[in-house]
């Protein structure tokens, strides 16, 4: 999960000691505001099953991510209210306060983290290469030169892709698109983060993954700059839901055990 636990009982301490301290001073105008209204605004784009996605029968953002910051506000008497934004606009979102933190498979990258502030991570990821059930050719992205590639918009799969020389690169809002594209033949093959593409796969049985991880990647929760009283006690329910064994109960719900 990425917890330093050699620091886990220095950092539950210093966060248990602000979580106690209320609306006093030093804390920033974002924890004053939650801690008054009890409601955490959080943005999240939900197409990206099993991390969030939007139930079809009852209209309610589900999924792992979903059920996980239900459990950190929950740390502290709070409920969360769902913002849903594209995700190439999410970080703007943040930075004009539409929202008071990201949660949405958010990978942690140097070049994210100077305009948010992450939490500790809390799900490890990383790219993988989904073909057509037809191709026995592609296992690298060597073998992705020249060819017409699908991504999601604003993430690291779609960086990746642009790494590819001579590729056409098609960048999708909803990675769900860009499998069916890939079905009617409009492309040769998708980069996206591993637990996402295998629960289309599985749904849709028309593609298959293929190679290695490309990368290794971990999620976090991210803030403004300015807030780390928000960060360091988000830092601190997921220690205690690590240690009592949510998270680890979450990923058996939503992965089966498997990450």
């Amino acid at each position: 999960m990425g917890f330093v636990t050699v620091l886990a009982a220095w950092v539950m301490a210093a966060g248990l000691l602000v979580m106690s301290a209320g609306c006093g001073s030093g804390e920033t105008d974002t924890w004053a505001k939650i801690t008054h209204s009890g409601t955490w605004q959080i943005g999240t784009d939900a197409t990206y099953p099993p991390f969030e996605t939007v139930d079809t029968k009852t209209g309610e953002v589900v999924g792992f991510d979903i059920d996980l910051i239900n459990a950190i506000c929950a740390k502290y008497d709070g409920r969360p209210e769902f913002i849903v934004t594209p995700f190439d606009g999410i970080v703007p979102g943040l930075t004009t306060e539409k929202y008071d933190a990201i949660i949405s498979a958010f990978t942690i990258t140097p070049e994210r983290a100077t305009r948010v502030l992450f939490s500790d991570p809390y799900y490890d990821a990383g790219q993988m290469i989904a073909v057509p059930l037809t191709d026995s050719v592609t296992t690298t992205l060597e073998d992705l030169e020249g060819l017409r590639l699908g991504c999601q918009l604003g993430t690291t799969g779609e960086r990746m892709a642009h790494r590819v020389p001579g590729a056409e690169i098609f960048s999708y809002e909803n990675i769900g698109a860009a499998f069916i594209d890939m079905e009617n033949g409009r492309l040769d093959a998708v980069v996206n983060d591993e637990p996402t593409s295998r629960i289309i796969i599985a749904e849709r049985k028309t593609a298959k993954l293929v190679g290695k991880r490309l990368s290794d990647e971990q999620y976090g929760i991210a803030v403004r700059p300015s807030d780390s009283v928000l960060v360091m006690k988000i830092n601190t329910a997921l220690i205690i839901l690590n240690e009592d064994g949510t998270i680890a109960s979450l990923k058996k719900k939503w992965f089966g055990g498997a990450e």
